[in-house]
């Protein structure tokens, strides 16, 4: 089976399992929603959502964390780890959004990745989310190792792993693909112990690196390894930040979304 005919079932197949799309995150705007997204790296769903609701309460918008102190966000997010980091990359986010962005949240791949904290993974996640805008797909650990076990991609790196997958799935689908592949690899496609044998995607996927001690684990270690060889090298031409590094695919303008998915609402709405 081709590439793009097995994508196409996998789609197929995610739908009918996934009726209902959105993400866990509990969030009623824009803000609310890269707020959770960046608490979320490294963090349970669950955990964010116990302490979102009390940040949300104190710091109602980004005008109002931007007046926050370091030592008092991170007393309030310490229990979703690397809080140091994540205190001081929502407070420059907030600066930002307020002083350059006039207090929203923008709606541009280019203007998001900006703002400290956001790379292409939490810009796709609030662009569709939020505004229903799909530029790319968020890839996470989830998407990455799924795509490499269903044969979509031979890369290691999540810039050129989004390429890969935006060029197998309709445009309109992004979105979805993301929070689905994420389900999917909680629910089923676990990293260590994968359900195959109940999984309604045998019948396509090649299974690649499955109980193979040559599989993922090595393909890791070998993109590693990579990245050490060709570090002196990088190390004198300088950095570069390829997280933000914008796909060399061309897309068309985004189409209007399907309404079977949700969006960040206004407080007095539900989930995005």
């Amino acid at each position: 089976m081709q590439t793009a005919d097995r994508a196409a079932r996998v789609l197929e197949l995610l739908r009918l399992r996934y009726p209902t799309r959105e993400t866990h995150l509990v969030a009623h705007n824009a803000w609310e929603l890269l707020v959770a997204t960046v608490l979320a790296a490294q963090c349970t769903d669950v955990r964010v959502n116990q302490v979102t609701p009390g940040l949300f309460r104190r710091w109602p918008g980004p005008a109002e964390l931007a007046r926050a102190t370091q030592e008092e966000l991170e007393e309030v997010i310490h229990s979703t780890g690397f809080y140091r980091n994540k205190a001081t990359n929502l407070l420059g986010a907030a600066r930002r959004v307020t002083e350059v962005h006039g207090g929203e949240v923008p709606r541009t791949m280019a203007e998001l990745v900006q703002l400290p904290g956001v790379a292409r993974k939490t810009a796709n996640v609030v662009l569709w989310g939020a505004y229903g805008i799909n530029e790319g797909i968020a890839v996470d650990t989830h998407v990455k190792r799924i795509a490499f076990r269903m044969g979509f991609t031979e890369s290691v790196d999540p810039v050129q792993i989004e390429r890969d997958l935006m060029d197998i799935f309709p445009r309109d689908a992004w979105g979805d693909v993301n929070h689905m592949l994420v389900w999917f690899g909680r629910h089923v496609c676990d990293a260590r112990a994968p359900r195959c044998g109940e999984c309604e995607m045998i019948e396509v996927c090649p299974r690649r690196g499955v109980g193979q001690k040559g599989g993922a684990d090595s393909r890791k270690a070998a993109g590693k390894a990579s990245v050490r060889a060709t570090g002196k090298t990088a190390g004198k031409a300088g950095k570069k930040d390829t997280a933000k590094a914008a796909p060399a695919k061309p897309a068309p303008a985004s189409s209007a979304t399907s309404s079977a998915t949700p969006r960040a609402k206004p407080r007095s709405g539900g989930k995005p």
